[in-house]
Order: C-alpha cells, then structure tokens, then sequence
C-alpha cells in the first residue's frame, strides 16, 4: 500500500530533519503569544454564530409560529451558513496558501462583520417569508466570513505554535482555537438568555436581532488586533506562494491522510453542531413548548457551559498522550455516555428532572471536546506541510462542516416511525455514540503528533519532493524571485567573500 512505502521514506527522512529544517527562533513568551492568539481567536466569533442561531430559530418558532415551523426556512436558518462556511474554507485555504495568512483573515473578518449586521437588520417589505429568505441569504455570506477562519486562522496559529516553549504548544493551539469556538458557544447561549430577560420574553424581534447583533462586536474588536499581525515564519520559509504547487505529488503523499482527517471532521461536526444548535430545541420539547424563552435559553446555557471542562482540561492531555490517542479517548468515553444517555431518556425527559438531563447530557458534549472537538483542527494543521497546509485543513475543514450541514438538515428526521418524541430523541443518540466508536477507529491510521511535527513534516515533504525532481529551492520565494535570480545571488555573495578574504 502507498501509505506503508510513504512510511518507510519518512522513517528515512526524519533522521535528517534537524539538519535540513533548523528550528525556528524561540521568542519572549508574551511576544510569541500574540499571534497565536490573534490568529486563533476569531474562532469565537464562528462558535457564537453558529450557536446563536439556534436561539434565533426558537425565538422566530415563537414570534411567528407555524408561518416559520412549517416553512423551508426552520431547516434553512440553522443550517445555511454552515453552506457559506465550505466556500469560505476553500477559497481562503488556497489564499491563505498562495497570497498571504494574514491578509486572508483580515477580508474573512470584515466579510464576517459586515453580512453578520445585516442578517440583524433582515427586512421585506414586512411579510415574514420574504424576511426569512433575506436572513438566509445574508447568512450564507457570513459562512463564507466564518470560512475563512479556519484555514486563515488556524494554520496561522498552528505555526506561530512552534515560536513558544516545547511541551505546552497543543495547549495553547487548543486554548486558542477549539476552546475559542466553545466560548463562542456558551455566549451564543448566553446573550439571548439575557436579552430575552431583558425583553420580559415578549418582544421577540428584540430578542433575536439583538442576539445576532452582538456578534458584529467581537471580530470587529479582532480586526485591529490582526493588523498588527505578521506571517508566520514557518510560512516565509517553506511557502509555495510564488511557486508552482505540485498537486498531484502532494496528494499521492497526503491524500489518504487527508481522507481519515476529513472523515473524523464529519462526523464530529455531524453530531457536536447538530446538537448544539437543537438543544434549545430539544429542551423545548421537554417542556411541552410552553416553556418561556428565558427558562429554556437558561437550560441551554448551563449545558453549553459543559464545553468548557472538557476542551480547557483536556487541552494538556493532548500534549501528555498526543493528540491522536487523546481524541481516541475521548470518542470512546463519548460514545460511552450517548448509550447510557438513549437508555435512559425516557427518565430524564421531564421536567422535573431536567437539571439532571442537563448534566448527563453536558457530559456528553464536554467528552466530544475533550477528544475531536480539541485535537481534531490540531491534527489538520500539523499532519501536512506547510506548502499546502492551507488547503489541506481548508479541504478537512469544508468536509468536516458539510458534516455539519447534513446533521442539522437530517437531524430532526432521525425520529420514531410512531412519531414519539422519546424515541425519536433516542435514536439520536444511538447514531451519534455509534459515529463515536466508528471515528475513533479511524484515527488509529493516523500518525502521532508531536511538539516539532510542523518542522519536521516541512523536512520530510520537501526531501519526497526532492526524491520526485521537484526542485525544492522555490519553496519560500518572495515576490520577485526566482531561482535564477538566487543562484546569481549566492554567485555573487561567494564571489565577495573570496575577494574580502584575499585581502
């Protein structure tokens, strides 16, 4: 199998890495810092957006009832930016590759602020459908701001990692992306919970303008932060941005890696978005939809808030065991609990115990981000070389968020043949805890990640490269280079220090 004989070239090729890559320049701690928080913190920004909606979408069930539940836009409006957000990675994964990190984040957060005020500001001449399709439309814009996160942003952060001290750098990629997106979530939750207080739960429009109105803050505040930002020096030495990328020689070489990658990401986000965005849902139901916004959205917030043990407690974990092992881990204590939870739904699902299905069921969501949630976006930005890097995590990501996309459009109708709520809230959980063991057994085909991976893999792609005629003297070209223009340099140079030592 290709896969093994690639193995054997890397085995050869890692002896020589420390010679061919040196290390990159450590840095003062609270220098080094800024960029990975910088480049990784505007997934805030994607966790608060994607969460809030689902708040929306309940508040919109209030304010204009069966208009809104029975039309397409129930399942569009949760759902469409996800739609957004696959172009969104796509496009800036490969300007994040070819034109710049930096610059890609800087246009993917003012698309982010601009169609995020005006999904708040959705109008039609005052009928609610034509309303709705304005909001869907703006909100597919805004994915393609979110999109634009990942690769940029990410693999941003993923390479200024290597510029801190060994030991801690998946802890602090992970503080910064994933446990970002959760922060994201829990204000996502929050915030309507507040505004809906603030509305005395009767002035619906309020509420959910408001709560997506809040989200035009945070990547405004980013956006002068990210100025400031430079690219990674990782980037500037093994970039391919004024190279002509060898597709067909990385794909032999990360392709398979690629498909387990992006495999894991659809199911995790399968799952985590689609329960997410139909908790507030799901509590709902458990009160019978007489609930008000305020009980419901309070609920909501305690079970988002169970995302946070899980991604910042696990974060140090994938440094001790590695980020493949950790994500195992958590996927098969996951799955673990999703059986308990669908055995014994039927006691939990009443109101009177709810505080008890809030529990079990953030322990749920806190084991999924302990293990994919955490090391998932860790294992995209670090298994591929930087040349490509880009594209590849854009790839895993898109494919990660149709994932998301399909289980929020499918997920209501993973339901009971009869129509019990019960049951049919059951068989979420089974499907979910049986895509846990499934994705776990995937990542076993994956390869460890260390705290010099990103190095190393640089050093192990290009002498393949090498091995293939690719001339690797084009990686990290600037504008205006050539190879020809270096050799004369280097000519030149020699020339000068012959003629200095001569005299």
């Amino acid at each position: 199998m290709f896969w093994r004989k690639k193995e054997q070239q890397q085995g050869a090729v890692v002896e020589t890495a420390d010679d061919t890559a040196p290390p990159i320049d450590q840095k003062p701690f609270r220098q080094a810092i800024l960029p990975v928080l910088a480049c990784g913190a505007g997934l805030f920004s994607d966790g608060y957006v994607a969460n809030v909606i689902g708040s929306v979408s309940t508040t919109l069930g209030y304010e204009y009832g069966d208009v809104y539940s029975n039309s397409n836009a129930a399942t569009v409006v949760p759902a469409i930016a996800f739609a957004g957000t696959v172009v969104g990675q796509l496009v800036f994964g490969y300007s994040s590759d070819k034109w710049s990190r930096t610059n890609s984040l800087l246009v993917s957060t003012v698309i982010l602020i601009i169609f995020t005020a005006l999904a708040t500001g959705s109008y039609y001449h005052g009928d609610a459908v034509g309303m709705f399709n304005i909001l869907v439309a703006w909100r597919f814009f805004v994915g393609i701001g979110i999109g634009g996160e990942y690769p940029a942003g990410s693999v941003g952060c993923a390479e200024s990692t290597g510029e801190l001290k060994g030991g801690t750098r998946n802890t602090w990629f992970i503080l910064f992306t994933n446990t970002m997106i959760d922060w994201g979530f829990v204000f996502g939750a929050f915030v309507p919970y507040v505004v809906a207080a603030a509305a005395s739960n009767i002035y619906y429009g309020t509420i959910w303008r408001t709560s997506l109105g809040i989200g035009v803050v945070f990547p405004l505040v980013l956006f002068f932060l990210r100025l400031r930002l430079k690219e990674p020096e990782e980037f500037s030495r093994n970039s391919m941005k004024h190279a002509k990328t060898p597709y067909l020689l990385a794909l032999r070489y990360y392709g398979f890696r690629l498909l387990i990658v992006s495999l894991i990401w659809f199911i995790y986000d399968f799952s985590a978005y689609s329960f997410s965005i139909y908790s507030s849902k799901i509590l709902s139901n458990i009160y019978g939809g007489d609930g008000p916004l305020t009980t419901i959205f309070g609920w909501n917030t305690v079970i988002n808030l169970f995302y946070i043990p899980g991604t910042m407690l696990g974060a140090p974990i994938s440094d001790r065991l590695g980020p493949r092992y950790t994500l195992i881990l958590g996927q098969v204590l996951q799955a673990i609990v999703g059986f308990i939870m669908a055995g014994c739904y039927s006691m939990l699902s009443h109101p009177s115990v709810v505080g008890a299905f809030a529990v079990v069921y953030g322990i749920f969501l806190s084991l999924g981000e302990l293990g994919p949630g955490n090391n998932i976006g860790l294992l995209a930005a670090k298994t591929c070389a930087t040349g490509v890097r880009g594209q590849y995590y854009g790839a895993a990501a898109a494919f990660g968020k149709i994932g998301a996309f399909v289980g929020t459009y499918v997920f209501k109708y993973i339901a009971a043949p009869d129509g019990d709520e019960i049951k049919s809230a059951q068989y979420k959980f089974y499907v979910s805890s049986c895509l846990c063991i499934f994705a776990a057994g995937l990542a076993l085909l994956l390869p460890h990640i260390g705290q010099d991976t990103i190095t190393k893999e640089d050093a192990e792609f290009r002498a393949y490269l090498e091995s293939k005629g690719w001339d690797t003297r084009q990686l990290g070209l600037k504008k205006g280079e050539s190879i020809e223009s270096l050799h004369e340099g280097s000519v030149d140079q020699a020339a000068a220090e012959t003629k200095a030592s001569e005299k």
